[in-house]
């Protein structure tokens, strides 16, 4: 976990020190709030707890109204795991959770977004549309932490002021995804095949940012 937010530091204050001479940079600062969700396993289901995230990004302008932007928000929750079949597990009754006072963990996302935003330069407010691809950093206490593939789609309004601040009001669904096990099909001619299964998150959340415009 270190070593990736040592590489988004140094990547991000070089480009913060590119920007002050370009002058086509957004820094941007992130909180919002997002919302539960149940991951299903074969015998068990896990619930990612909704929870206050945070982050910050680097946003570059190549055309007026489209954006690119390296950034990297963290969800600090719980993560409770519980039992779901019909029977009881070497004695674990259904419905148990399986970490009780053990479930604390953190989702960090390392994303590159794209945002096209409509409307003119002029215009105070500008609806926006966009997506992005990364990593996510999955903490846990007892397994300690893996790294998965995370992807985001989001959709909101800039608010421009009169100074190099403005403020982005966005909603935005965010996904993780892991490989779990496999699952086996049998073919005529291969005979057993196993087929990689995988778990994903999906979270809807509401946020905020608080832009800071260089070029202003």
């Amino acid at each position: 976990m270190k070593k990736y937010l040592l590489l988004f530091a140094v990547f991000f204050f070089s480009m913060a020190m590119s920007a002050q001479s370009a002058r086509s940079f957004l820094l941007n600062v992130y909180g919002g709030y997002t919302f539960s969700d149940e991951v299903d396993f074969e015998s068990s289901y896990a619930r990612v707890e909704d929870g206050f995230e945070y982050g910050v990004g680097l946003e570059y302008f190549f055309i007026e109204n489209q954006s690119i932007e390296l950034k990297y928000n963290r969800l600090d929750t719980h993560m409770p795991l519980y039992t779901n079949t019909l029977t009881p597990i070497d004695g674990v009754p259904p419905g148990t959770q399986l970490n009780a006072g053990d479930d604390k963990g953190a989702i960090n996302y390392i994303l590159v977004d794209y945002t096209y935003y409509f409307g003119s330069s002029s215009s105070k407010a500008l609806p926006f549309l966009g997506a992005g691809a990364g990593i996510s950093i999955l903490e846990t206490p007892r397994s300690g932490n893996g790294t998965y593939f995370a992807w985001e789609i989001k959709a909101g309004v800039k608010v421009k002021t009169s100074s190099p601040l403005s403020i982005n009001l966005h909603a935005y669904l965010q996904s993780m995804s892991a490989a779990v096990g496999y699952d086996y099909y049998w073919d005529y001619y291969w005979g057993p095949v196993a087929v990689t299964d995988y778990a994903s998150t999906f979270q809807f959340g509401l946020g905020a940012s608080l832009s800071y415009d260089f070029s202003k």
